[in-house]
């Protein structure tokens, strides 16, 4: 297990949260002690109603403001990207950043995709979700020519020339706890997003059942063994709240502090990214 936990922020790209104030924040958490910075993905959700930023852009003025924190959104619904233009997009922010990226995904919420026409129930989001992620790393990581004919998506000899500086970009795939279908998808990857509702805190019994269901399914497909990521994305009190502490003997390896846009102001949020992280060790 490991013994100390990475610490992040995760901010919203909502209102006063735009790109460039978003390089700004994570250019002061890299400057206050902090190991990684994301932000989210929307594109219809506007629970401000004063704008989105779209999060490409977002991550660009994050990746050209940091020189060492990770970086990147948590998380993506990919049901509604197309792979190659994902893949073409990753690469460039890998390059950008010199190998700092990465790739939070999820299922999304029906909010993004139904006004529109993408896959609206849950499941057929999942089934899209599932090929799109296949497609994306063999686009990113394979040297020849792709092709691919599924449900979603049909490619023929493409060659993107994709090359990221990461010979692999870290995948994490979040999920709502106590779903499982998520968290056996996650165990295919490089680590999990487990969710709980209102960035509730679970405690480190919740948090130990839940990866204990991915632990299995890599135990099962033997790659127990292998390095996987766990983030505990919720709220403390500051730099001296000592909870974070408890998660890494269960199997965390990132603390992501939390955000809401509906009740964290901008001068809030400067400030309690300025305090630096909480205590993990």
């Amino acid at each position: 297990m490991p013994e100390t936990l990475n610490t992040a922020v995760c901010l919203p790209t909502f209102g006063d949260f735009d790109a460039r104030t978003l390089g700004e924040l994570a250019r002061a958490a890299e400057e206050a002690g902090w190991d990684g910075f994301f932000c989210w993905d929307h594109v219809l959700w506007d629970p401000l109603g004063r704008g989105v930023a779209d999060t490409t852009v977002a991550l660009t003025a994050i990746a050209l403001a940091t020189s060492r924190v990770r970086f990147g959104p948590l998380v993506m619904p990919l049901a509604r990207r197309r792979p190659w233009k994902v893949a073409r997009e990753l690469a460039s922010l890998d390059r950008l950043s010199g190998g700092r990226l990465a790739l939070g995904v999820g299922n999304g919420d029906d909010v993004d995709f139904t006004p529109v026409g993408d896959p609206a129930p849950a499941r057929a989001r999942a089934a899209v979700l599932d090929e799109s992620l296949e497609l994306l790393v063999r686009l990113l990581e394979e040297e020849g020519p792709v092709s691919h004919e599924g449900a979603a998506y049909r490619v023929t000899d493409v060659r993107l020339n994709a090359t990221a500086v990461q010979p692999h970009i870290p995948v994490w795939v979040a999920g709502w706890w106590p779903h499982r279908r998520p968290l056996r998808r996650a165990a295919r990857y490089d680590g999990v997003v487990p969710l709980w509702p209102d960035f509730a805190m679970p405690s480190p019994k919740e948090l130990d059942e839940c990866l204990e269901v991915i632990r299995e399914a890599r135990r099962a497909d033997g790659r127990g063994e292998d390095p996987f990521d766990a983030l505990v994305w919720a709220r403390t009190e500051g730099p001296d709240d000592d909870r974070p502490m408890a998660y890494p003997e269960v199997g965390a390896t990132w603390w992501v502090e939390a955000f809401d846009p509906r009740e964290d102001d901008l001068d809030a949020v400067r400030r309690r990214v300025a305090a630096g992280p909480p205590r993990t060790a």
